[in-house]
């Protein structure tokens, strides 16, 4: 993996109804993660935050159940150009949410690069919803429906082209709660899902070893988007979405470690981290223990 590190923090809540998680990535570096990467061998860049401006009255939703949705695309608009540039210079590019809505953004300035990239969307809920499907409206639970190129042109066309991925080149790991429309989608479109039942019934290291293979015989690069509530409660609290019944701390942390070992991540982004709900700043920890293990941070 590319050890030249671009960091760039996202302090975005607007996609979602529960304030907090744009404490996030002040929160991950207060837990050391420059330092913990340094020690992993990087070189890192901390490029600081993306402006997140304020609407004059939060959660207001348009005539397409979008809630915020200029102010959600203005914030994307500028992290895809940041990150663009970020690629453009041979560096990785390490994004610290901010709620998931930020993933919009950064696979705008990613994809760029690839003729054909993957993702690998590590995550509790599908987030394939569009303003038609969600129940709430919030813009967190459509990151990859717009990534694929399907919801508000707004937000779809940000970088100037879709889709920034396709339905073969998606795998989901972890999910537990799918809506009706989402789970409509994934069957159609046939994307690879390991939910919970398969982590269950197989283990990690199966999922994870037939995920990798799945991705690294058809990408040219694989985007890593790891949303904390994909672990159980119990280990990331400071989530605005719990679900139960997560992966482990442990679990998880192999996960990356098999990302680390077969060197085919090539972005990632660190999402959903609300300090408030967060006891002791557990969440954030984990996530910077997390990004060590993807960085191959090893015991001996």
């Amino acid at each position: 993996m590319n050890k030249m590190v671009s960091m760039i923090g996202v302090p975005m809540d607007l996609g979602q109804n529960r304030r907090g998680v744009d404490m996030g990535p002040s929160a991950m570096r207060y837990a050391g993660l420059v330092e913990r990467l340094q020690e992993t061998g990087c070189s890192v860049n901390d490029l600081g935050d993306i402006e997140v401006g304020r609407p004059e009255a939060l959660d207001v939703k348009n005539a397409d159940n979008l809630k915020d949705l200029e102010e959600v695309v203005t914030v994307n608009e500028r992290l895809a150009d940041t990150v663009k540039n970020v690629v453009q210079a041979g560096r990785f590019p390490l994004i610290l949410g901010g709620d998931h809505s930020i993933a919009i953004g950064t696979l705008a300035g990613v994809a760029h690069k690839y003729n054909n990239m993957g993702v690998i969307w590590y995550d509790a809920h599908g987030d394939l919803n569009t303003g038609a499907t969600s129940p709430s409206g919030n813009i967190h639970g459509m990151p990859l429906a717009v990534s694929l190129g399907i919801g508000h042109p707004s937000l779809t066309e940000i970088g100037g082209y879709k889709p920034k991925v396709t339905p073969d080149n998606i795998v989901i790991i972890g999910a537990r709660s799918l809506d009706p429309e989402e789970r409509e989608y994934i069957q159609a479109q046939g994307v690879r899902v390991y939910t919970m039942h398969e982590i269950d019934r197989d283990g990690m290291a199966a999922v994870m070893n037939d995920a990798i293979a799945f991705l690294e015989a058809k990408t040219d690069g694989v985007h890593l988007s790891l949303d904390l509530d994909a672990l159980d409660p119990q280990h990331a609290p400071g989530v605005g979405t719990p679900v139960v019944g997560g992966t482990t701390y442990r679990e998880t942390h192999l996960a990356m470690e098999m990302l680390a070992h077969r060197q085919i991540i090539t972005s990632a982004e660190f999402v959903e981290v609300n300090p408030i709900l967060d006891v002791r700043n557990q969440t954030a920890e984990a996530a910077v223990g997390l990004i060590g293990s993807l960085f191959g941070e090893k015991l001996l």
